[in-house]
């Protein structure tokens, strides 16, 4: 059988359509009959009838129809389905001939015209002699035809011409060449159809009428093959249901024939075909459910029926088909709508076919290698037939058409199993499987599988690598190889390890063997210690620049040729330092690199510590360590290199630390230092250098430091074996920044808050030097603090003029104001003027900065040092001012009358916390006259409590010029004031308390208040009450004190509990005096007393003791 024996016939898996061939159209040389031609077969739309045309000559030699079978009384078949009789029903015999003739009804030698038409439509039928065939003739006019029954003329010759021809009226037609050609074209195309379908169904019944002379004994084949035959001629007809039907039947039929090794191939063959075309109906019947249970029914049917064990190797072949036919299937029902997920869908079917395909290489390598290695094909070829191919599916070259279970000459079957044993040495089966596997890998990417896509890549490696195509196979398994590192399939990433050192060794790759060298030997590989030692002898040898010895598994040809690349690419001096980045890798040696602390001050040194840890079976040695840094000056601090022929060692399990110092610079303060790489110098002939980004670790380090920090126990692979906990914990820093010098000095606010509207609010600033040297240029920044509402810096002016009120044109942040140099010990103060014209809360900053030289590490820097001091300040109202127009008799007026006197009343409504000192009012008028000749204020001196008013009047009279009936300004009231300084207020309390209480007996308590100043004083008091005291008495109360005068308060406290007990807090506050500190009276006052049990007596000693 050829080589292709296992491709699905391409007449089985094309959609069956009806076969109508056109005669009588010369295409080449006549417009008009390509026009027409074009118009059937250009530009098909979904919508037109499934027909299949073909233009042939008129004499065409269509297939000879065999002698009709009267009888199959002794008829034995010879097999199921004839290789051509598909074809010939598709492309061969039509269902319609169609003879194209140009007449129209007029022309004047219409006489002879229909003689040569008739003449014409018997060679057709001569030639399909034997044959249903329908025969039509369509008449090419020039004219649009009248309408039927209107041109008298035209019917009477159309009857005649179907007389001539022996033609019934429904198989004369008329196409007029017009601009409406394609829609006469599709009317024909309908009516073909028809005919058509009258064909097969013709044809179906022929066939059924044979079912009444077959007896299943020795015509077992014969019901499959008419069943197959139907079903194939109802696709034709486009009944796909009832094809459906036949097809199942004829699929039930082929598994009770009797199977033996001579048959078993061409039943396994007939019922694939037949599954085809079961499951292709299911699918465009959108029924995909039974499909895939037809599917699975039919490997269970046929997954045992292996036949010859000599060819084995062609069941696992044909099962492959099978899969991947089916999988071809279900991705085109997909593309034409249907939805398949993630559990069910082509990709799962081009696997198992791929799959097969591997048991067919092992099979075949293990069965093929029976005949000698130089053993050619048999002559004559037994696989060779005189027509070039079989007769029947699914038969042997050599014995076609015999159905006994004993083959007819074992020498020959001996003969064709060697020729194909021989044959499918020749197979090209890792493309096979490669193709198979490409297939499925696109189907889960698309369906989102990512570890069934990367599964199947590694066996894509695999079988790239048994191909001898290296370098794919190394790209495939580079790319998978990053998926298991992330998701820590260790035994998995070992094995896929594995077959890339053994690519990278016959191709003689130095760096790729460097880099799976150096990742089998860490500590993610699951390799036994001898095996590891192994490749850390061929690790050292390559950095030695010798050639290493062979990988275990290679074949002994590509071993050989592999040491000669190796030869070669020693001998090449300009290639022997290498780069290998194994940050993404799971290295042999392990880096981790930190900064000390998060900021360094830039007068301290800056720390960083390397780690390393060799991870490999023996020490490996290193000549230089070195740590690069975002700022590139630093690096040359952060070098370790071996002195003369010395080099530095890593011992196996255990951690090197190198240390590394060195001083910032002072413009990068406030600037982050980043490491940017680590790099690890290795080898002696040969120099690799490793490098990490940033500041260390691998693939596996993340997760192993996570399990570090949630359990004790060691974790990762292999760390059953090595307390790796120590060097997990151990965390990465990779930046710290570089931060200013801590100021040396002291600043202290003074103010008192909160600040009046428009005053002059002052705040002293007192700078104290704690440096050991002299502070320089000592600046000071003070001010509203930036990022506050845009409002604020439009009502906020800062000067340090305290004799200049403040106005507009004063900013509200006065930047570096110079205070000039600074002595250790010494003390500067600054005063501040603050005039806010709105309120509201405040945020002043108050900046300080100044250099000062210092030493570190033996290198003396100048240090920028600063300190910030922010306050919040609230600014309120000082008074409310309110006016009213009265007459001489204080009654209230509306509006004035002019040279009558009135008096124009001022209110001043004081709501400072602060007393204010009226220092003068007066009253600046516009258009007003005052009736006394030098009026002097009222309000002089005058001290404003909070809450207070002051009055002021003012006698007035509208002069006699002004408008009547008009408005009239009186002019502006004008005050100047300023805080008044309070006294202070120091109360004397005492108070009366007994030693001790008892529960539930009445305490009495004595508070005496005296006021030992020269003031009234508005005293409040309020009792907060306790879980432990029921008391009575005022629980708030305000009282007003006469200088030297006393207050007594009687309370009744009721103890609930025994043991030293809180009393009731006593709060006292003296509203006229805000700046008086009532927490030190409270220093006063009791605050706990013990009280005794109920019905116990305790004595004073005993007191006293507790």
């Amino acid at each position: 059988m050829s080589g292709s024996q296992w491709e699905l016939p391409p007449e089985l898996c094309c959609r069956p359509m009806a076969f109508v061939a056109l005669t009588g159209l010369d295409v080449t040389y006549n417009a008009v009959h390509r026009a027409i031609w074009d118009a059937f077969c250009a530009n098909r739309r979904a919508d037109r009838v499934p027909i299949s045309f073909k233009v042939l000559a008129g004499d065409h030699e269509y297939p000879k129809c065999r002698t009709k079978r009267t009888s199959y009384e002794w008829y034995i078949p010879k097999g199921i389905l004839k290789t051509g009789w598909m074809n010939k029903h598709l492309n061969l015999v039509p269902a319609l001939v169609v003879l194209f003739y140009e007449l129209d009804w007029d022309d004047p030698q219409w006489k002879e015209k229909q003689s040569e038409c008739a003449t014409k439509v018997e060679i057709v039928r001569t030639s399909l002699q034997g044959r249903n065939t329908k025969v039509a003739v369509v008449l090419i006019q020039k004219k649009t035809p009248l309408p039927p029954g209107e041109d008298l003329v035209a019917s009477e010759r159309a009857s005649s011409l179907c007389n001539a021809c022996d033609l019934s009226g429904k198989s004369l037609f008329v196409l007029p060449h017009t601009d409406h050609l394609v829609g006469y074209i599709i009317r024909l195309e309908n009516a073909f159809y028809e005919h058509a379908q009258t064909y097969y169904y013709t044809e179906i019944r022929r066939v059924k009428s044979h079912k009444e002379f077959l007896n299943k004994t020795t015509h077992q084949l014969l019901f499959v093959r008419h069943q197959f035959k139907i079903a194939f001629f109802s696709e034709l007809k486009q009944d796909t249901q009832n094809a459906l039907k036949y097809y199942r039947t004829a699929y039930s039929l082929v598994h009770e024939l009797r199977a033996h090794e001579t048959n078993m191939l061409e039943i396994k063959t007939m019922a694939g075909f037949i599954n085809y075309k079961i499951c292709r109906l299911c699918f465009q019947h959108n029924t995909p459910l039974d499909a895939i249970a037809q599917f699975r029914k039919h490997i269970d049917l046929c997954k045992k029926k292996i036949g010859s064990a000599d060819l084995a190797f062609e069941h696992t072949a044909w099962m492959s088909k099978q899969f991947q036919s089916f999988g071809e299937l279900f991705d085109e029902a997909i593309k034409l709508g249907l939805t398949a997920i993630q559990t069910q869908n082509p990709g799962f079917y081009y696997q198992q076919a791929a799959c097969y395909s591997q048991d067919r290489k092992l099979t075949a390598q293990q069965l093929c290698q029976v005949p000698p290695a130089g053993a050619v094909c048999p002559i004559p070829d037994p696989l060779d037939t005189p027509t070039g191919g079989l007769d029947f599916y699914g038969q042997r070259a050599w014995r076609q058409g015999h159905q006994s279970i004993d083959p007819p000459d074992p020498e020959k079957e001996r003969t064709g199993i060697l020729a194909l044993q021989i044959k499918e040495r020749d197979v090209p089966h890792s493309e096979l499987i490669i193709a198979l596997l490409s297939n499925a890998v696109a189907q889960f990417k698309k369906y989102k599988c990512p570890r069934m896509k990367s599964h199947l890549m590694v066996q894509m490696g695999e079988e790239y690598y048994h191909a001898k195509d290296y370098t794919k196979a190394l790209k495939l398994l580079d790319y998978v190889m990053c998926d298991y590192r992330t998701e820590r399939w260790w035994a998995l990433l070992t094995a896929i390890l594995s077959t890339a050192l053994r690519c990278s060794y016959l191709m003689a790759n130095v760096k790729d063997y460097m880099t799976y060298c150096m990742e089998l030997l860490g500590r993610a590989s699951t390799l036994k210690e001898e095996q590891k030692s192994r490749i850390e002898k061929n690790l050292l040898k390559v950095l030695k620049n010798e050639v290493p010895d062979a990988e275990p598994d290679c074949e002994p040809s590509g071993s050989s040729a592999a040491a000669a690349l190796w030869k070669d690419r020693m001998a090449l001096s300009g290639s022997n330092e290498f780069s290998i980045e194994v940050q993404d890798y799971v290295p042999f040696i392990q880096c981790k690199a930190r900064f000390l602390a998060p900021s360094f001050h830039v007068d301290q040194p800056i720390q960083l510590q390397v780690f390393l840890r060799a991870d490999c079976p023996h020490p490996i040695s290193f000549n230089k360590l070195s740590v690069s840094l975002s700022n590139q000056c630093y690096n040359q601090w952060c070098v370790v290199e071996a002195s003369g022929q010395d080099t530095m060692l890593l011992t196996p399990g255990e951690t090197s630390c190198f240390s590394f110092n060195f001083v910032a610079k002072t413009q990068d303060v406030g600037k982050k230092i980043e490491m940017t790489g680590i790099e690890l110098m290795l080898g002696s002939g040969r120099w690799v250098f490793l490098s990490w980004r940033g500041a260390g670790g691998d693939a596996a380090s993340a997760h192993e430091a996570l399990q570090a920090s949630r359990s004790a126990r060691p974790r990762g692979p292999g760390a059953g074996a090595r307390p790796e906990g120590a060097w997990d914990a151990l965390t990465i820093q990779h930046s710290t920044m570089i931060i200013s010098r801590v100021p040396k000095i002291s600043v202290q606010l003074s103010h008192q808050p909160p600040a009046l509207n428009n005053e002059m609010y002052c705040i002293t600033l007192s700078i104290q030097s704690q440096e050991e040297g002299v502070a320089r240029e000592v600046r000071l920044t003070a001010g509203l603090k930036p990022g506050q509402d845009a409002n604020l810096s439009q009502a906020t002016h800062v000067t340090l003029d305290r004799g200049q009120v403040c106005d507009a044109s004063d900013p509200a942040l006065l930047p570096d104001i110079p205070l000039g140099d600074l002595n250790p010990g010494h003390k500067v103060e600054q005063r501040v003027y603050v005039r806010c014209v709105s309120t509201g809360p405040r945020v002043f900053l108050f900046h300080v900065a100044y250099s000062i030289n210092t030493s570190v590490d033996g290198q003396e820097i100048d240090c920028n040092c600063h300190k910030d001091e922010t306050i919040a300040i609230e600014t309120v109202e000082p008074f409310e001012v309110s006016s009213k127009f009265v007459s001489t008799k204080l009654e209230p007026l509306d509006r004035v009358v002019v040279d009558i006197p009135f008096v124009l009343m001022t209110d001043l409504l004081s709501s400072s916390p602060w007393p204010l000192l009226l220092h003068s009012s007066s009253l600046q008028l516009v258009t007003m006259a005052t009736c006394t000749p030098h009026p002097l204020s009222q309000l002089e001196q005058v001290v404003l409590q909070t809450g207070e008013c002051a009055s002021e009047c003012f006698c007035l009279q509208c002069p006699s010029g002004a408008e009547a009936n008009g408005t009239v300004a009186t002019g502006q009231y004008v005050i100047s004031w300023r805080r008044h300084k309070c006294p202070s207020v120091v109360p004397h309390y005492e108070n009366s308390l007994p030693s001790f209480g008892r529960v539930r007996e009445t305490l009495p308590v004595r508070y005496h208040i005296e006021n030992r100043t020269a003031l009234v004083q508005q005293v409040e008091m309020a009792v907060e009450p306790s879980d432990a005291f029921m008391f009575s008495g005022l629980k708030q109360v305000r009282l007003h004190i006469l200088p030297g005068a006393e207050q007594q308060m009687l309370y009744n406290y009721y103890p609930l509990m025994a043991g030293y007990q809180s009393l009731p807090q006593l709060n006292i506050s003296l509203p006229r005096c805000p700046a008086t500190d009532t927490h030190t009276l409270r220093r006063f006052l009791p605050q706990r007393i013990f009280v005794k049990p109920q019905g116990r007596e305790l004595d004073d000693a005993s007191i006293a003791a507790a």
